[in-house]
C-alpha cells in the first residue's frame, strides 16, 4: 500500500474572511489514494490559564462543548458558580478532550464540562464522577448528526463512500465514536471507506467545512448544530442533516474522584439552583440550557456499549 499524505491545514477566520493555509506534509500508512487532513485547531477566545493557582476551584470547558460564539457564556457561568459558592474560581480553557481528562486524572483541575465519550473513558480509567447534566430541549439526551451540503445529492451514509469526511475530536462521542461504529457495522473503517478524512477539533469547524465544501460530510453534535442554527445560521443553513443517530446521554458536568464531599455538594447545588435566579437563568438561556439536573451514570451505558462492541470486533475508533 502507498503511504498517504497528511496535510495540516489551518482554517483561519477573521471578520468573515476564510483562508486555508497548508503548512506541513507528512506520511503515514493507509490505503492507496487516501489522505488524512488535519484542520485547524479551535481559535481560543481566552488565554490558556495557569492551572497552578492553589486557592481557586479549577473548572475546565472543552473547546468542543460549545461553538466559539457561545464560549463566553460558559466562562460567565463558571464565574457565576464561584460567586454562588463563595469561592474563587479559575476558568481553564482546553481544546482537546484528552487534555481535560489528563488534567482531571492528575488532580490539576477539579471539574469540567465534558463530552459523553471522554466521561465514559475517565469514569472507567480514574473514577471521573458525574455531578450533574444539562437539560436541553426538554430532555437529557443529544444526537450525532451526519450532515452534508444543502445542495449535495448525497442522501444516506453509503453516499459518502469515497468522499471527504470530517470527524471532530478523536474521543468525541457524536463526532467520532458514532460514525466509527456505523462504519464498523458495515465492516469498514474510515481509511477504507472515505477518500479523505479530517479532524477539526470543533463541531462548528466541521459544520463550516461542509458548508464551504471542503469536505462532503461530517459528524457533529446535535446540540451545537441546533445552537448555531438558532443563533447564527450562516453555515448551518448551507448544510442538511441526512442521519440523526439514536439518543445518547448528554455531555455532563464531572469532577475528579478525590474532590472533597463538601466541594462536590457546593458545586452541585450551584448547578442545580442556577435556573432559580435571574442571573443564572439568563446565562442558561444564552447557553441554550433549561437547567441542570441529576442523572444516573447508566445514562451513558449506550456509549459504553458502542465502545465495547468496537473493542470486541477489533475496530478502530480514531479513524487511523
Amino acid at each position: 500500500m502507498k503511504n498517504k499524505a497528511v496535510l495540516n491545514i489551518f482554517h483561519i477566520i477573521t471578520a468573515g474572511f476564510v483562508a486555508l493555509v497548508v503548512i506541513n506534509s507528512l506520511s503515514c500508512g493507509s490505503r492507496e489514494g487516501t489522505r488524512k487532513l488535519d484542520l485547524t485547531r479551535r481559535e481560543p477566545i481566552t488565554e490558556k490559564n495557569n492551572i497552578a493557582r492553589k486557592d481557586a476551584i479549577r473548572i475546565a470547558v472543552g473547546g468542543m462543548i460549545t461553538p466559539k460564539d457561545g464560549f463566553i457564556y460558559y466562562k460567565a457561568f463558571v464565574d457565576y458558580m464561584g460567586r454562588k459558592m463563595g469561592r474563587p474560581v479559575q476558568f481553564v480553557d482546553r481544546e482537546k478532550y484528552d487534555e481535560i481528562n489528563a488534567l482531571l486524572k492528575a488532580g490539576e483541575i477539579d471539574a469540567a464540562f465534558v463530552c459523553s465519550g471522554p466521561y465514559v473513558d475517565g469514569h472507567a480509567e480514574f473514577g471521573m464522577e458525574l455531578l450533574a447534566a444539562p437539560q436541553a430541549h426538554g430532555g437529557t439526551v443529544y444526537y450525532s448528526y451526519i450532515v452534508v451540503a444543502k445542495d449535495s445529492p448525497i442522501t444516506d451514509f453509503e453516499g459518502l463512500r469515497g468522499k471527504r469526511f470530517a470527524f471532530t475530536d478523536p474521543i468525541s462521542n457524536t463526532g467520532t465514536l458514532v460514525p466509527a461504529y456505523m462504519l464498523a457495522k458495515m465492516h469498514e473503517t474510515p481509511a477504507t471507506f472515505f477518500k479523505e478524512y479530517v479532524y477539526t477539533y470543533a463541531h462548528d469547524k466541521s459544520i463550516r467545512a461542509v458548508a464551504l465544501k471542503l469536505v462532503e460530510g461530517a459528524a457533529v453534535d446535535s446540540l451545537i448544530w441546533d445552537y448555531l442554527d438558532r443563533t447564527n445560521p450562516e453555515f448551518t443553513s448551507k448544510t442538511r442533516i441526512i442521519i440523526k443517530s439514536p439518543p445518547y446521554g448528554i455531555p455532563p458536568f464531572a469532577v475528579r474522584k478525590d474532590l472533597s464531599p463538601e466541594l462536590k455538594k457546593a458545586m452541585q447545588q450551584a448547578l442545580l439552583n442556577a435556573y432559580k435566579d435571574a442571573e443564572g437563568k439568563e446565562l442558561l438561556r444564552e447557553m441554550m440550557i433549561e437547567r441542570f439536573v441529576i442523572i444516573p451514570d447508566s445514562a451513558y451505558d449506550s456509549v459504553r456499549e458502542m465502545k465495547a462492541w468496537l473493542a470486541r470486533h477489533g475496530a478502530e475508533t480514531k479513524g487511523q
